[in-house]
This record gives structure tokens, C-alpha cells and sequence, in this order.
């Protein structure tokens, strides 16, 4: 598959400065900080972040993503697949029937970056994007606002024995936002700003200060809480944010940010897979900033370098052009797999998101090892989506399908990568920065600064960690 790559859009000082500042934090997180002081050169030697190779993969992988999100759209609603067969040259919508409220919000992104860039129509994908919006505000099944984790494509109605999901609700929301922002237009503003205010965000605390992981009709909210630090940061900061159900600003602190050490890296982290470092990031820009307890796009750098290291570290046939694990797709079923600590049957199975998720915390190590991966076993491992969700080439198993969240983390990053546009469009929506700055986010001094601290872990509680994804199968 080859495509025409157009004139990359402007990069501003500020996008620029940004990019630039992840490549250089990268190199400094991979060593403990008596190591960084030692290495810290008095004048830093600047060169080109990507090559033309690099850009011009991304700018396929991102077409090939992005055209997910619109051939597997249901017209009529609006929603996105959970899952489609990656090996169709048609691009026919899939047999299928699961949407995923979260691909969707994944979805609706990545169709800002399809108009960017030019991939499609933008009569057509304003189209899509008002279906979308006006569906899941006026006809989908909702409860205080928030949507099941997965239902059916067609009509909306919940699949049998699948919750009402705080953490897939905001991941949706996170993509109406995005549209609200980059289109300016008076009827998307309207249904994305009502489908953001109707959510009743301290209805979903059930009484606590930490979020329920969701509410099922028939036995009421989940007793497991998002109380450790993960993915979960983008439901604290969008209900703090709320303009019409806010929580209060201590919430921020009423989760655990547990500390985790794995050989010289020390970063804060649950026992979970490698996504929970890459998801808020997609949307929350985190970058330059910090908080009382971290500066946690700091953080997600030391945690793919460790991630990494982990992999390598296994003998499972990881090199630095075939690592990363994170929850996707395995031989047998779908897992929440990876490492540090080892979680789940990790064999040797190689997953391109979990590289592609973290692709601006480390960009030379990523871009290396997705570049390697398609050019290596692109025959079995590429279709038009881009990557299958996972492979193993020693087992000549190649999964048949791609995951719509899968899909979206890696088109979503990639942009990030490359001209900080979800960033810049998402936080121009005021909640998001009203709900940084009410949580104390500030300028962070530069942490190649040897003077820098480590960041501040509140201890974990004593109760057993839950997965951040228990995800059904669909």
C-alpha cells in the first residue's frame, strides 16, 4: 500500500519546542538521576527529531488508521466497531456487530486528523461527526449520562451483561470535545457541549471520592474503584472540569500513585499494561507540566523505557526492533498482558501499539521498532488499517483483526508525534484547563535538571490492585 504523502502541515515554535523537549527528556529518563548528572552536557546538541522515512510511514500508518474510523462507521448511528477483519481490499463494513463507545470517541479524534490532513471529504466527515453526536445525545441508551462499554452498532442497545463504563464514557467524551474544538461549528458545538454537561460525574462516585469502574442495571455500581494511578486521570480532570456536575478538586488526590522500580527506572504505576501511561496522554497535554506529586509525562517516558527493557529482558525473542507489549489481541483470546511485573501469558507475541502509543515519549525507539515490524513482516502483519493488533511470526499466527481502541492510541500518537495537534486542539476547550489548574498543575522545571526531584508517590493501599481493563470479549 503506498500513498501520495502531502505537504506536512505548519509545526509551531510552540509544537516544535514540544517535540523537541520529549526527544531530550527521553534520552535523560532512561538512567537513575546519578547517572543523568553524570551524562548532563552543558550545551545540548540539537538534531532533526524524524527523518523523511520516518514521516512518511507515519503518514501512511495514520491514513490507513484514520480510514478505520470511517469505513467502520455505522451510517446511521454513527458508531464505531470494536473490531474488523484487517486483511479486505473493499473496506466493506464488517460483519461485526459490537461498537465500542470508546473506539468511537477514539474515532471521532481521528476524524479531525482525517480533515487536517486531507484524507477524506470535509463535507463528508463533518456529516459523520454531527451523526455521531446527535445518535449518542438523542437516541442512545444512557444512564446520568454515561454509555455501556459496548453495544450493538446498529441500534445503540446495550450488549447483555456489559456495564455502563465511567473510564470508555470518557474516552468518548475526550473525543466530542476534540470535535467541539477543531470544527468551530455552531451545531457541533451545541450537541457536544450538551452530551459533556449531561454527564452526572458525582452520581458515578457512589458516595466516595474515587470513580466506580461502572454501574450494571440489574446488581448497581462495581466495586471496584479507579483509585490507582492509570488511565484514569482523564475522568478526574473531566469531572472537575464539568461546568453542570462537578466533582470537587480533591478527588485528585484521593488516588494512589503507587511507586514501581524495575532495574534503574522508578516511576509511579499499577500493575497493569503499558496503554494506562499512553491513554490520558492522547487528549490532556501533560507535557511541560506537573503537579504536587509528578510530572507525568516524565513518567510515561521512564515507563516505556522500562517497558522495553522489560521485553527485552525476557528471552521471549524481544530485540530492539521487536518489542512491546500491551492489552490486545493474543493467540488464544484477548489479555491484559505486559510488564513490568509480568502480567499474563506473554510469549513472544508483538503488539504495534503498544511502540506506536509511546511514540512521543520515545520516538527514535518506537519509530525503530514500527518501522522494523512492517518492513520485516508488513506481508502478514499489514493490511488496510495498517498493523494487525498483534502477531507472532514464530507461531506464523497474524491476528485477522484490528481493535478500534488499538488503532486510535497509535493514529492519535503518531499526530501528537508529529505536529502536537490533538494536544493543542483538545486543551483549547476551557474545562480541561480549568480542571488542570484547579488540580495545581504548573510549569515543570526541565528534568534535565539534576536539581529536579523525584516525583512523590502516595502509597498504595493495602486492598489487591484490580486491572485496569477487564475487558469481555466482543
Amino acid at each position: 500500500m503506498s500513498f501520495n504523502i502531502p505537504t506536512p502541515p505548519k509545526i509551531t515554535r510552540r509544537s516544535a519546542t514540544k517535540l523537541l523537549g520529549g526527544a531530550i527528556l527521553s534520552s535523560f529518563a532512561a538512567a537513575p538521576l546519578e547517572a543523568q548528572q553524570a551524562a548532563a552536557p552543558a550545551t545540548p546538541a540539537y538534531s532533526r527529531l524524524l527523518t523523511d522515512e520516518d514521516l512518511a510511514f507515519l503518514e501512511e500508518m495514520e491514513r490507513a488508521g484514520c480510514l478505520y474510523f470511517t469505513e467502520q462507521a455505522d451510517p446511521a448511528t454513527g458508531q464505531i466497531l470494536d473490531r474488523a477483519t484487517n486483511k479486505t481490499a473493499t473496506g466493506e463494513f464488517d460483519t461485526h456487530f459490537a461498537s465500542s463507545i470508546a473506539a468511537t470517541g477514539f474515532g471521532l479524534t481521528a476524524l479531525c486528523i482525517s480533515d487536517r490532513r486531507g484524507y477524506q471529504d470535509t463535507a463528508r466527515i463533518k456529516k459523520q461527526v454531527l451523526t455521531t453526536l446527535d445518535f449518542h445525545l438523542n437516541k442512545m441508551p444512557h444512564e446520568h449520562g454515561f454509555f455501556s462499554h459496548f453495544s450493538d452498532v446498529k441500534t445503540g442497545r446495550p450488549l447483555i451483561n456489559v456495564e455502563v463504563s465511567s473510564m470508555d464514557t470518557a474516552i468518548f467524551l475526550c473525543g466530542v470535545l476534540t470535535a467541539r474544538a477543531y470544527f468551530n461549528d455552531h451545531e457541533i458545538t451545541a450537541l457536544a457541549t450538551q452530551l459533556y454537561n449531561r454527564v452526572d460525574w458525582p452520581w458515578m462516585l457512589n458516595g466516595g471520592k474515587t470513580f466506580s469502574m461502572g454501574w450494571h442495571p440489574e446488581t448497581g455500581f462495581i466495586s471496584t474503584r479507579w483509585d490507582h494511578y492509570s488511565e484514569l486521570m482523564m475522568i478526574y480532570l473531566l469531572a472537575i472540569g464539568s461546568p453542570t456536575h462537578p466533582i470537587s478538586a480533591d478527588s485528585w488526590s484521593a488516588f494512589t500513585r503507587p511507586p514501581m522500580t524495575f532495574g534503574p527506572y522508578s516511576y509511579i504505576s499499577g500493575r497493569d499494561p503499558l496503554f494506562i501511561h499512553q491513554f490520558s496522554h492522547a487528549w490532556f497535554d501533560f507535557a511541560g507540566k506537573r503537579d504536587a506529586f509528578a510530572n507525568y509525562f516524565s513518567n510515561s517516558i521512564t515507563a516505556t523505557r522500562a517497558h522495553k527493557a522489560f521485553c527485552l529482558g525476557l528471552k521471549r525473542g524481544y530485540t530492539d526492533d521487536y518489542w512491546g507489549v500491551s492489552a490486545s489481541d493474543w493467540e488464544h483470546g484477548y489479555a491484559a498482558w505486559g510488564g513490568p511485573p509480568l502480567m499474563g501469558p506473554v510469549d513472544g507475541s508483538v503488539v504495534p501499539c503498544a511502540a506506536a502509543g509511546s511514540l512521543p515519549f520515545l520516538p527514535h525507539d518506537c519509530i525503530r521498532v514500527l518501522r522494523a515490524l512492517k518492513d520485516n513482516f508488513g506481508k502478514d502483519a499489514w493490511g488496510r488499517y495498517g498493523f494487525c493488533d498483534a502477531f507472532h511470526p514464530d507461531l506464523h499466527w497474524y491476528d485477522p483483526d484490528v481493535l478500534g481502541i488499538d488503532l486510535g492510541i497509535s493514529v492519535l500518537m503518531a499526530e501528537n508525534l508529529r505536529s502536537a495537534f490533538v494536544w493543542d486542539i483538545f486543551m483549547q476547550n476551557p474545562e480541561p484547563v480549568a480542571a488542570m489548574k484547579a488540580c495545581g498543575f504548573h510549569a515543570a522545571r526541565q528534568t534535565t535538571n539534576p536539581s529536579e526531584p523525584k516525583p512523590t508517590a502516595i502509597p498504595s493501599s493495602d486492598q489487591p490492585v484490580a486491572p485496569s481493563t477487564n475487558r469481555p470479549h466482543a
